[in-house]
């Protein structure tokens, strides 16, 4: 690991998920490109590679690099299992945790699996389908969380732009509950509008997926990057 840099806002988070475009050298190519964008615009990327390709991913590039994934449990006879402190031993930066693809059955072990991530060090995000879910994880005392309507995942349909009223209502109450928590935005951003859309209304990133998979992906990162600083502008100009 090169030493990844600071995580700040406004951010875009992208989930390579395990997508045949973004993994094995297919991967750090994305991950590379995703650098670059980083480093062109001045907005923190973050890449979320599949588990056995955070190390390779680490050791080329700068940027933060989360886990998809962890389980809420120690190392040792854990056969199958992704403990914290094995990501972080890859070089991840953070873990996501609860995506809609890999839900957490219960709220102890949500909590569970925080409190090993701070003990090892890392980042967390935690992914929410439901207004009330936002409010009650952020009391939890995770980094970051993602509110992400699950049938929205992957249609290209933006909760931005299909449901802005729940968005903003979903972004004032966390943080109306922890300030200090990153808000993103997640389920079917897929344009440099969506992003724009979402940062204007309360968002302070957000989680994409698919557009990884795009033969323009680094076209789309950048006016995704592009968007995301105008609004963020934008809304400090009128803090």
């Amino acid at each position: 690991m090169r030493g990844a840099c600071e995580i700040t806002r406004p951010l875009i988070l992208v989930n390579f998920k395990v997508f045949p475009e973004a993994i094995g050298r297919r991967a750090v190519e994305k991950a590379r490109i995703a650098e670059a964008v980083s480093q062109e615009f001045g907005v923190c990327v973050i890449v979320a590679p599949s588990l056995v390709d955070i190390a390779p991913v680490a050791e080329e590039v700068s940027i933060p690099v989360f886990a998809q994934h962890v389980d809420p449990v120690e190392p040792g006879a854990r056969t199958g299992h992704v403990p914290p402190h094995l990501v972080k031993e890859a070089g991840a930066t953070g873990a996501m945790l609860n995506h809609a693809e890999k839900r957490m059955s219960f709220l102890e072990a949500l909590s569970d699996a925080l409190n090993l991530c701070r003990k090892v060090g890392l980042k967390t995000l935690v992914c929410c389908a439901k207004i009330l879910a936002c409010r009650l994880v952020v009391r939890l005392g995770p980094d970051m969380f993602a509110f992400e309507p699950p049938e929205l995942i992957g249609t290209g349909k933006s909760v931005s732009s299909e449901r802005p009223d729940t968005l903003r209502r979903a972004m004032e109450r966390a943080k109306s509950v922890n300030p200090k928590v990153f808000a993103l935005c997640g389920a079917g951003v897929s344009c440099g509008k969506d992003v724009y859309d979402a940062i204007m209304l309360g968002a302070e990133g957000v989680l994409v997926g698919s557009v990884v998979r795009r033969p323009n992906f680094k076209e789309v990162l950048s006016e995704m990057a592009k968007s995301a600083l105008e609004a963020w502008e934008r809304r400090e100009e009128g803090a």
